[in-house]
C-alpha cells in the first residue's frame, strides 16, 4: 500500500513539501465550505426547557417547576447547532403577570398566542419562530405568606429661595407586597425607599429609586417612581387685628396681643390681593379646652391664591369678662 501511494505521488509529480500545500489547501476549502453552510437558513425543530418568572400576589416569583417549549423555527446553522449543544439547559423566562392566566390552585399557564412575545427570550434574537409546537405551557407558582405594606420615600430636599413644594413627594406604586415566614412579616409595617436627596430645587423633579432589601424577605417591587412638583411663591408680611368668635352674649373675651403679624405664601404670579378679606380669629371654644388659658389662631382669607399662612406668635393670651 506504501509503495502504490509512492507511486501515486511520483507519479503526479508531487513531492513532500507539495504534499502539506495540498493537505491546507483541501482544509481551507472545507473550511469555506463549511461556514458558507453554516451561515445558511434552516428550517428546523427546537426545544428548549423553560423556568418562569413572574409577579403574581400570594405566590413564589419563580415557577417550581419546568416546562418544554418546542417551536418549528428558520435559523441558521450556527444557531440549529447551537440549539442541539444546549439542549437540556434551561432558560428563565420573565413574564407579564397579565400574560399568565390561572387554571387553578397554584398552576398558572400562558397560551401559544401570548407565548410569541417571549420567542426571542426563549430560542434566541436571530432565530424566527414559524410556529409553536407547544400548544400551551403550564407553570406551578407555590403558595406564599405576604403582607401589603405601604411605601415611604426617605428624602431631603432644600429648595431655592422662593421656591416650595406643591404637595408632598409622591412614590409609584405607594405601597408592595413583602414575602416571607410569618414570623418576619408580624414586624414590617413599611419598606422604605433609599434616600432621595436635592439641594435648592426650583422646578420638578422625577425618577426611580431602589426599596431598602429586608433580610430573609422578597418585596414584589425592587424600585418605585417618585414625583416633587415644585411651584414659585411670593411672601407678604401684613399685621392684621385679632377677631374673637362664638363668644357668650354674658361674656367678654379680650386677647392679648390683640393684633398680630401674618405671614402669607401666595402663587405666583398673583391673581388677586391676599390681604382683602383677611381676618385672624381666636375661638371662645378652643378657649375652653386650654389649661393655659391661651388660644390658638385660625387664619382665613377668600383670597384663591393663597397657599399657606402662619401667625406670630401662633396663640393669644385670653380674658373672660363677665358683662
Amino acid at each position: 500500500m506504501r509503495n502504490l501511494l509512492h507511486r501515486i505521488l511520483k507519479t503526479l509529480n508531487i513531492n513532500g513539501r507539495d504534499w502539506v500545500v495540498l493537505l491546507l489547501a483541501l482544509l481551507l476549502a472545507f473550511s469555506i465550505w463549511l461556514i458558507h453552510n453554516l451561515t445558511l437558513k434552516y428550517n428546523d425543530y427546537m426545544s428548549v426547557s423553560v423556568i418562569a418568572s413572574c409577579s403574581i400576589p400570594g405566590h413564589s416569583s419563580v415557577s417550581a417547576d419546568k416546562s418544554e417549549v418546542t417551536a418549528r423555527c428558520r435559523a441558521t446553522g450556527y444557531k440549529v447547532i447551537r440549539s442541539y449543544i444546549r439542549r437540556g439547559r434551561n432558560v428563565q423566562i420573565q413574564f407579564r403577570a397579565t400574560d399568565m392566566k390561572h387554571k387553578e390552585g397554584d398552576v398558572f399557564y400562558v397560551t401559544p398566542s401570548d407565548l410569541k412575545d417571549y420567542s426571542h427570550l426563549i430560542f434566541g434574537p436571530e432565530i424566527t419562530v414559524d410556529h409553536f409546537v407547544t400548544d400551551t405551557v403550564f407553570f406551578r407558582f407555590p403558595f406564599e405568606n405576604y403582607k401589603k405594606v405601604p411605601v415611604l420615600p426617605i428624602s431631603s430636599v432644600t429648595y431655592a429661595d422662593q421656591y416650595m413644594a406643591e404637595a408632598p413627594l409622591k412614590v409609584m406604586p405607594d405601597s408592595v407586597l413583602v414575602y416571607g415566614e410569618p414570623f418576619r412579616l408580624e414586624n414590617i409595617n413599611a419598606v422604605y425607599t433609599r434616600p432621595i436627596n436635592f439641594i435648592d430645587l426650583s422646578e420638578d423633579i422625577s425618577g426611580v429609586s431602589k426599596l431598602e432589601k429586608i433580610k430573609g424577605t422578597r418585596v414584589s417591587e425592587s424600585e418605585v417612581r417618585y414625583e416633587l412638583n415644585v411651584k414659585r411663591y411670593v411672601e407678604i408680611v401684613t399685621t392684621v387685628p385679632v377677631t374673637v368668635v362664638n363668644v357668650p352674649a354674658d361674656k367678654n373675651m379680650l386677647v392679648y396681643p390683640s393684633a398680630v403679624e401674618v405671614s402669607l405664601k401666595c402663587n405666583f404670579p398673583l391673581v388677586d390681593n391676599p390681604e382683602s378679606g383677611l381676618r385672624v380669629e381666636a375661638d371662645y371654644n378652643d378657649l375652653q379646652h386650654s389649661l393655659s388659658q391661651r388660644c390658638l389662631l385660625n387664619v382665613s382669607t377668600p383670597s384663591r391664591g393663597v397657599i399657606s399662612s402662619e401667625t406670630t406668635p401662633i396663640s393669644v393670651s385670653c380674658v373672660l369678662e363677665d358683662k
